[in-house]
């Protein structure tokens, strides 16, 4: 990865930064954050990746270091948008096809109608979870049985009326790229675009990643001795579509810089023009059957959350518009401003680190740090 002769000649203040990472120190000391790591770039260059605090909850925990492996939750959403993405742009699927034509046992319940579009902009009527999700986890389920039952969902709203944020629709999205490929969405993510952009730290489940590098979320003491949480091994082996990801600051870099670069990274091409224009362009402002009131304050390319929406308190209040990003509940954030050619990768394993505005707090240090 190039590093940059100077922050300056990227357009980057080294005493802003440096703010930026006196307040990341200063969670963790007053023991608000137990760790996190951040990669600022400007114009296609990384500054260099800083860590903080403790891997572990324990006294003789390793610190986390700038390459550190997370679980980033959600942030996997628009990665497994992203895949799905490679069918539509090799001609496999449209945008809108009835998901049940690739899936036939979808079709029961009013589901006939929802689309490809649907699952990636949330706008399919499908809930979030599972009203069995916590059961079938303490059964250490496998994910098979989580799509088997959501084929199975009534819808809570037709599919095109409304916006509500929806995991079981990057499930079936998962579902459609086994079908088609004939291979887990973990094996196509490693073959068409984390081994093509040298992202060696990512994979979706911890499936040969380096286990002893992975921080521990801060789930609290009651949490911990159970074992389907997000720091257990069932929840590491899982490989959930819609937060089951784990990375690096700098692999998630390459993956977002991919998209300020037309779908390259360096002379490797992942994903064409047309794929990363259509991934972040507002796709549900357009939709005519969703009412004004639920489109007003939120915005959802395919797979991104665009600037502004309701829920963009983590990426702060001075993002370019055209901004876009996401955010996961274990406390990670990233964001691509465009305008500024600006990038923002932070990982912290503080789940309520986003409702308590430390993510965005943050992420207005880091826009301000552009010069």
């Amino acid at each position: 990865m190039q590093q940059p002769d100077s922050l300056e000649a990227i357009g980057i203040s080294p005493e802003r930064l440096e703010k930026v990472y006196q307040y990341l120190e200063g969670l963790v000391q007053s023991g608000r954050i137990p760790g996190a790591a951040i990669l600022i770039a400007r114009h296609g260059v990384p500054a260099t990746p800083r860590g903080f605090g403790q891997m572990y909850f324990k006294p003789d925990s390793p610190p986390i270091q700038p390459n550190t492996i997370f679980l980033v939750a959600s942030v996997t959403k628009p990665i497994t948008v992203a895949a799905t993405m490679l069918l539509v742009e090799r001609g496999h699927i449209l945008l809108d096809d009835p998901v049940c034509s690739i899936i036939p046992e979808f079709e029961n319940r009013g589901k006939d109608q929802v689309t490809v579009r649907h699952l990636m902009t949330h706008t399919s009527g499908l809930p979030d979870m599972l009203p069995e999700n916590q059961q079938l986890r303490e059964q250490h389920a496998p994910l098979k049985e989580f799509i088997r039952r959501m084929c199975q969902l009534e819808l809570d709203f037709p599919p095109g009326t409304n916006i509500q944020y929806q995991s079981c629709g990057l499930a079936m999205l998962a579902e459609i790229v086994q079908r088609i490929e004939g291979v887990s969405l973990p094996e196509f993510l490693r073959r068409e675009i984390f081994q093509p952009l040298g992202m060696d730290d990512t994979s979706l489940g911890a499936e040969g990643l380096q286990t002893d590098r992975i921080a521990h979320v801060n789930v609290g003491e009651e949490a911990q001795k159970l074992d389907w949480t997000w720091n257990k091994p069932y929840w590491w082996n899982f490989g959930a579509p819609w937060g089951g990801m784990f990375s690096t600051v700098s692999d998630m870099f390459r993956f977002c810089q991919v998209f300020l670069n037309g779908g390259k990274y360096g002379n490797t091409r992942v994903f064409s023009q047309a794929v990363i224009q259509a991934m972040t362009t507002d796709q549900t402002t357009p939709m005519p059957n969703i009412p004004r009131q639920a489109k007003s304050g939120q915005a959802w390319g395919l797979g991104w959350r665009l600037q502004p929406t309701s829920d963009w308190s983590s990426f702060g209040d001075l993002a370019s518009p055209g901004s876009y990003g996401h955010y996961g509940a274990t406390g990670t954030v990233v964001w691509v401003d465009p305008v500024r050619e600006m990038i923002c990768i932070l990982f912290t394993t503080q789940p309520s680190a986003s409702s308590e505005g430390l993510l965005g707090r943050c992420s207005n240090l880091v826009a301000a740090a552009a010069i």
